[in-house]
């Protein structure tokens, strides 16, 4: 079941947007909240799947909340709510998953809603294969990049390092659906492992750089960006 929780210190919004989440995810518990205390008391002690955040409220802004949520181990997908497209700019260094205007609610919070559910759905996939330990099973969230190794393969994860047969292009035709960007002939990487793109490389979030191939550069980093950028 997904976990939704929604602020929003006005109760007709709230009530909208209730509904509107009710008839887009079929299995989910919904939880309202008119401020932002009553929010973070619930969300520290609650699993929530999706925030959906007015970002202008008094007392505890939208900002403030998120600030505060941004130390908790388990965040949620965060999708601000705004009347007030001026303060979504202030927004951006919280790295949320979306954004919608409240003046278009129904087109643009059915399409946040989906995006956000298979974004949860692909974490719970895994990718299988045979090491010389023998098979393992790894979450795809969990992967940072593979590395070609003549006719093997290296992953790795931020804590282990794995090998295996198989190629780069047969990992690419299988995993560029869930999120995994070729960037370069001997390098498949997670797009959430990506931490900054420059001109010749990427950094991921465990320090790790990884060269830009030229031929694969202007795709890969479209695609990159497109992600970081949501």
């Amino acid at each position: 079941m997904t976990s939704v929780m929604i602020c929003d210190d006005e109760s007709r919004m709230l009530s909208d947007i209730s509904g509107f989440v009710s008839e887009s995810i079929k299995d989910c518990k919904i939880s309202a909240f008119l401020n932002g205390t009553e929010l973070i008391s619930a969300i520290s002690n609650e699993k929530c799947d999706i925030l959906l955040l007015d970002i202008d409220m008094p007392q505890l802004s939208g900002l403030d909340i998120a600030e505060r949520i941004s130390a908790l181990d388990e965040k949620p997908l965060l999708i601000f709510v705004t009347g007030h497209d001026e303060l979504v700019y202030d927004s951006l260094r919280f790295h949320p998953f979306g954004f919608v205007r409240k003046s278009f609610l129904e087109s643009e919070l059915a399409a946040a809603l989906k995006d956000a559910v298979e974004d949860l759905s692909s974490k719970d996939k895994h990718f299988c294969f045979r090491s010389s330990d023998g098979n393992v099973k790894l979450p795809l969230d969990d992967i940072l990049y593979f590395e070609s190794d003549g006719n093997y393969i290296k992953l790795f994860t931020k804590k282990e390092k794995y090998r295996f047969r198989d190629t780069v292009s047969s990992l690419e035709s299988s995993l560029s659906q869930n999120g995994f960007v070729r960037i370069h002939k001997g390098f498949l990487v997670n797009q959430a492992a990506v931490k900054v793109i420059n001109a010749e490389e990427c950094v991921l979030t465990d320090n790790t750089h990884l060269h830009i191939g030229r031929s694969y550069s202007e795709s890969a980093k479209k695609q990159l960006m497109r992600y970081m950028l949501r």
